[in-house]
């Protein structure tokens, strides 16, 4: 049987001041499915969300979410929503508990069960036992789990995530991540909007890759990688060099490269005539070839092809909006 649509969209635009924020964009979100919404600084990725979420008004076309209209059952839609937005909009002054108890009267959920949801979530967050602490004296991940669980409070059954794990530790990010992925196999639908190419590509079922405001392509992470098989790869490091970056990408077949840790990716067009190439740069420059693997494309590569924007940019701007202000 096949999943039902949570989420459908339909030639949806909105401007600002003539500015096309979000440019006639369409999708479908299936019930149950992590669904992940992937672009750069200033794409259209949280003005989809406020769109979707009832936060601000199309210029035109249309949206449902969980079955309802976004213009005229915006009520509906919020009964069936939860909303994590990229700043934490909880409470400091209060304690974790507060909050999700403040969090279930706004939600009007029944007062008989507000203290067993609460529980319930504070503990799946790995947070019951500092419930009665402040939530001003959390780190930035336990703050961040406090927001998705006074989202989860009145049992959504769509999900809004934006940028959850934006400045967050490794760790932190782990923990949320994994949070996802549990909520998800309760059958919660997940609408995450990442500038992170990799937390896409382990979470999500589909992304829409967004850029300038429209939609470039919708398909799975595995599809997209596929998409970008044309293109072999080859990973080589070396005992030692300078500008090798440079020298690397005027070697014939070599289309691009890029200094990842201790290696250079080469994007070739014939990976055994370029890796006798290698060999013979290496003899040449008295340089000795530590390591040299052939990769499949991975779903970053897929994203710089269809976009032309290289993640290290994606990540950059994001600070800059942070510092900023500016509505991506």
């Amino acid at each position: 049987m096949l999943a039902k649509n949570a989420i459908e969209v339909n030639h949806l635009t909105k401007r600002y001041n003539g500015t096309v924020a979000v440019d006639n964009i369409a999708f479908q979100v299936k019930e149950g499915e992590i669904f992940g919404f992937l672009g750069p600084n200033g794409a259209g990725k949280t003005t989809t969300l406020r769109l979707l979420t009832g936060l601000t008004r199309p210029t035109s076309g249309s949206a449902t979410v969980g079955g309802h209209d976004i213009l005229t059952e915006s009520v509906k839609v919020r009964e069936h929503i939860g909303v994590v937005p990229e700043v934490s909009n909880i409470y400091d002054e209060m304690t974790a508990w507060d909050n999700l108890i403040f969090a279930s009267q706004l939600y009007d959920v029944p007062k008989d069960q507000r203290e067993t949801r609460a529980k319930e979530l504070l503990e799946l967050f790995g947070l019951y036992e500092r419930r009665t602490s402040r939530v001003g004296t959390f780190s930035r991940g336990m703050k961040r789990r406090v927001t998705i669980a006074t989202a989860l409070i009145h049992k959504p059954s769509i999900l809004f995530l934006d940028e959850p794990t934006t400045g967050l530790d490794v760790q932190s990010s782990r923990t949320i991540r994994n949070l996802i992925k549990e909520l998800n196999k309760s059958n919660v639908t997940v609408f995450l909007t990442t500038h992170y190419i990799e937390e896409a590509d382990q979470l999500c079922q589909r992304v829409a890759i967004i850029n300038r405001g429209r939609i470039v392509t919708v398909s799975s992470p595995e599809k997209l990688k596929a998409s970008a098989e044309k293109h072999q790869i080859i990973e080589v490091s070396f005992n030692q060099g300078e500008d090798l970056e440079r020298r690397l990408a005027n070697l014939d077949y070599v289309n691009r490269v890029t200094h990842v840790g201790d290696k250079f990716r080469l994007h070739v067009e014939n990976t055994s005539k370029t890796i006798s190439l290698l060999v013979d740069f290496a003899r040449k420059n008295e340089l000795e070839i530590v390591s040299i693997n052939t990769l499949k494309p991975s779903l970053e590569d897929a994203f710089v092809e269809m976009t032309g924007i290289a993640p290290e940019a994606m990540a950059t701007e994001k600070e800059q909006n942070k510092k900023g202000g500016n509505l991506s």
